[in-house]
């Protein structure tokens, strides 16, 4: 019985030691090729809107913010491009509907609120930790299912994003709570 228990422990934390033919052509592979592409498209399309909110914000803090994120994203879209090459793969996006639809959201923000408002803030800051979030979400799988292929390098470049996407979600966390939300509940 002891046997069986090793025997079932070994196979079940054996990994992949890297990428191979079959697991080129596996539906997982697929998978994992598609959701980079979906996720290609979301920072595509998020480098055009940051800009727009930049553009939108009313404190020079967050302006800034928006500001470094458009520089940091440009640098999360050529990391996903290494990725692609580094499978082999052609760089190409695939529409994301969540991506679309945030992007929307925080468009529909900036226009419910007033100019020159904390508001206006608030609102963005929520806007682009609606968008962080879903990028933790999908970073972190995305590095866990190059892990789990035995794509240490992939699994490299896609860690330094999470990285990244993280930082910037406690960045926005602590200008909401240092000084954006409290002005906008005295306005």
């Amino acid at each position: 019985m002891k046997t069986v228990k090793t025997t079932t422990a070994k196979s079940k934390s054996a990994k992949p030691t890297g990428k191979t033919g079959k697991m080129e052509n596996s539906e997982f592979h697929k998978f994992f090729v598609d959701e980079l592409k979906d996720i290609y498209w979301a920072e595509k399309h998020l480098v055009k809107a940051l800009p727009k909110m930049q553009k939108a914000a009313t404190s020079e803090g967050l302006a800034a913010a928006f500001e470094k994120h458009t520089g940091e994203t440009q640098q999360h879209i050529e990391r996903l491009e290494q990725v692609f090459e580094l499978l082999g793969e052609k760089a190409a996006a695939k529409k994301c509907d969540a991506m679309a639809g945030l992007l929307e959201e925080a468009t529909g923000i900036i226009e419910d609120t007033d100019k020159d408002t904390m508001t206006r803030d608030a609102g963005l800051i929520l806007a682009a930790q609606k968008v962080e979030h879903y990028e933790i979400a999908t970073y972190g799988t995305l590095r866990t299912f190059a892990e789990n292929m035995g794509h240490t390098d992939v699994q490299e470049l896609l860690q330094l994003t999470l990285d990244n996407e993280k930082e910037t979600d406690v960045a926005l966390t602590q200008a909401a709570e240092s000084f954006v939300n409290e002005e906008a509940v005295a306005e």
